[in-house]
């Protein structure tokens, strides 16, 4: 095991990596810039180390001043979380160059599935279903072409995109070349790749992902699936384990199908593959994730297993027979909803202070949070605040709980999203799972007349 662990990352997940490491007995290493010196999953750690000013590029995408760190603290793993540094491959080769552990999987994992279009191939290649899609985009005649020969309306995309970053619909030929331009300038900005590529778009699918997790041999187990399709921008707000509605032996089935494939070509720590079901039931491949979700609770909660736990086990090089038991079932419904600081109606960041922040506290909820009262939220970082996930015999009662919890979660001090997350789980939609990745939208606006 390790013998000792440094996170880089900040808020909500670096506090649920140092809870696991706690678990393990590994001392931690904390980091934090300038906006986050007074967090509270600071006190955690066993040691801390400053890395500049709050600007995400001067602090926790700095990869010199990590590796920095690093030399410093003498750690010989390094753990990610999600988001910033956890999906970019050049970064976790430079941590392995110096000796020193990369808590997820190899790099070039990392780098195949990064790029969205040779992930697409490879899923392709591997047997999984893939629908109709282009490759990389050169031109605009090129653009033109794909699209009719996929067949409108097309969603285009940024190759090297992530959490709906860039994607535009497009239903007619004429708005093709603005979307294409501007996807692509969202690429440049966001992840410095222009690149963008086609897929048909599904209307009102369901967001449905399968959590693996592998070992450095090569076996991959899955431990079921969630849906994700309550989503605003592009982006997740609510998830739940099990997807609702769903044959248990169809979803177990695919999610077998999806772990033989990444068993059969090595894969070998966390991850998540992530497929959009029509209306016709059939799933498509979207795109894999290779890190830990934030979602990931949800999981967690109805498997009776740690996720980061397991993760860090087999990043040391444990078995996947030992970390894992020899059977998983599913127990229960679980719910998760994203607490963010930003207006509830148009959905943009609400910085500043948390004059008041108190999370509920009761029997089968869980707050995952790296904010305490009195602390700013600063426009540097994703305003989210808290994930707050509920546990229950039955769905109907996780979304009772769930609801009970966000009416008692008290915050002043900033705008946030807790009433449009009620108007949402208290919905008749959502009551009855009549779930696609437009629900949002159209109950907000229901209730807005």
């Amino acid at each position: 095991m390790f013998r000792k662990v440094l996170v880089a990352n900040r808020g909500a997940v670096a506090a649920r990596v140092l809870r696991a490491l706690a678990t393990l007995g590994i001392p931690s290493v904390a980091v934090y810039s300038d906006a986050d010196a007074q967090a509270p999953y600071l006190a955690m750690a066993h040691e801390t180390f400053h890395l500049g000013p709050a600007a995400p590029l001067q602090s926790y995408l700095n990869q010199d001043a990590l590796l920095d760190v690093l030399a410093r603290c003498g750690a010989d793993a390094l753990h990610p979380g999600y988001g910033f540094l956890s999906e970019n491959a050049p970064f976790a080769e430079r941590v392995e160059a110096r000796g020193v552990r990369f808590i997820g999987p190899a790099p070039r994992w990392i780098d195949v599935m990064g790029h969205k279009t040779r992930a697409r191939d490879l899923a392709a290649r591997s047997g999984l279903p893939v629908g109709a899609g282009s490759g990389v985009i050169g031109d605009a005649a090129a653009a033109q072409s794909s699209a009719a020969a996929i067949g409108y309306p097309v969603l285009v995309k940024p190759a090297a995109g992530g959490g709906g970053i860039g994607m535009i619909a497009v239903h007619t030929p004429d708005a093709l070349p603005d979307a294409v331009e501007r996807a692509a300038a969202i690429g440049r900005r966001g992840f410095a790749n222009g690149d963008v590529y086609l897929e048909r778009l599904i209307e009102r699918p369901r967001h449905i992902e399968f959590q693996l997790l592998g070992d450095r041999a090569g076996n991959v187990r899955h431990l079921f699936e969630r849906d994700c399709s309550v989503q605003r921008r592009h982006q997740k707000i609510v998830e739940e384990a099990p997807a609702p509605g769903l044959a248990r032996a169809a979803a177990t089935a695919q999610a077998q199908q999806v772990a033989d494939t990444l068993r059969r070509l090595g894969y070998d720590n966390i991850g998540t593959v992530e497929m959009l079901m029509g209306g016709d039931g059939d799933f498509t491949f979207l795109e894999m994730n290779t890190r830990l979700q934030v979602e990931h609770g949800v999981t967690e909660a109805v498997t009776g297993t740690d996720l980061v736990v397991a993760q860090i086990r087999s990043a040391a090089g444990e078995a996947l027979e030992s970390i894992l038991p020899p059977a998983l079932d599913v127990t229960g419904h679980a719910l998760e909803a994203r607490v963010y600081a930003e207006d509830p109606r148009r959905f943009l960041p609400s910085p500043g202070p948390l004059r008041v922040f108190r999370p509920p506290v009761a029997d089968g909820v869980r707050v995952e949070t790296g904010y305490a009262e009195g602390q700013v939220v600063t426009p540097h970082y994703d305003p989210l605040l808290a994930k707050v996930i509920v546990h229950a015999p039955t769905r109907d009662a996780a979304i009772d709980a769930l609801c009970d919890a966000l009416h008692a979660f008290a915050i002043e001090g900033v705008k946030h999203n807790v009433p449009a997350l009620l108007r949402i789980v208290a919905s008749d939609e959502f009551r009855a799972a009549r779930l696609h990745t437009g629900l949002v939208d159209e109950v907000l606006a229901r209730d807005a007349r």
